[in-house]
């Protein structure tokens, strides 16, 4: 045991004082007053023996504790505010003009899927037991690795955009209820149609159920599709599509699926998909 300085003691420890080397009986002098004491006190006489035996009384009889290691709460723990924000930037940067994902090269997957993982990192684990209420509210994809395949099924087959059907991706979003665990991807779309006819406006709500299956895991399970015209043609009514029975879904579209939270704060979302298909969210 490393032996600690005199005005580290604590301020229980005795005080001893003799009235000669020789003096069997030792008298016990408890501080007045309760705070740490500036030093220990000896008795005028003879004060080099007292200093010594009351050193050594006090080292026998109390233990001098180690520090206690740091919290795992404490700022060790706590991701880095100005590197958080940094890399939040970063990552920003590196998906900014990639059209959500259509635009991107190969290259730009890598750049993209580095900087996420910088920041995933940097944020530490999600744990949405606890930070449930996160998710709640309007969410805007700005990116997905998936869409580079130019379809609108992401890593699943889907649609094409720009071939055999002229549909061009608006702006994605995510609307999250943590309450009625209602999770909506809406989509907005414009599809194309032969001259002379102005092109048709729609969007596009996917609903479904969400639970978590662990602590960053979700899971969401399909319900129906809904779609609204826009524009020219607002008048017109919704327009259900209802979920395929078992039996006629393709295996491709199993009508749930698994993400995993990666990265989470008041601004920004990171997922993982099942097929590992990075998405990247702002609040909107």
């Amino acid at each position: 045991m490393a032996m600690a300085s005199l005005s580290c003691l604590p301020h229980s420890l005795p005080v001893v004082s003799h009235s000669s080397p020789s003096s069997s009986s030792t008298k016990y002098l408890i501080p007045s007053n309760p705070p740490y004491p500036k030093r220990l006190r000896f008795d005028s006489r003879n004060s080099k023996y007292s200093k010594s035996f009351a050193l050594r009384a006090a080292l026998e009889e109390v233990s001098v504790l180690d520090p206690a290691p740091p919290s795992s709460s404490g700022s060790k723990g706590k991701p880095n505010p100005e590197l958080v924000a940094s890399l939040k930037l970063k990552l920003l940067s590196a998906v900014s003009g990639l059209n959500r994902g259509l635009a991107a090269s190969e290259d730009d997957l890598r750049k993209a899927d580095a900087a996420a993982k910088e920041i995933e990192a940097a944020g530490g684990p999600v744990d949405l037991s606890t930070d449930l209420d996160k998710l709640q509210g309007r969410w805007k994809l700005i990116y997905s690795s998936a869409f580079s395949s130019r379809t609108l099924g992401g890593s699943r087959p889907g649609p094409p955009t720009g071939r055999l059907l002229p549909i061009t991706l608006g702006q994605v979003f995510q609307r999250i209820d943590i309450f009625s665990k209602d999770f909506d991807n809406i989509v907005e779309l414009e599809l194309g149609a032969p001259w002379p006819l102005p092109p048709v406006e729609a969007t596009a709500t996917l609903a479904h159920k969400f639970e978590l299956i662990g602590y960053a895991r979700v899971k969401i399970v399909f319900e129906k599709t809904t779609v609204k015209t826009t524009g020219n043609l607002s008048q017109l009514p919704l327009l259900d599509l209802p979920k395929l029975p078992d039996g006629l879904r393709p295996p491709s579209n199993p009508g749930s699926g698994e993400f995993d939270v990666t990265y989470l704060d008041a601004d920004i979302r990171i997922t993982r998909g099942d097929r590992d298909e990075l998405r990247v969210f702002v609040v909107s």
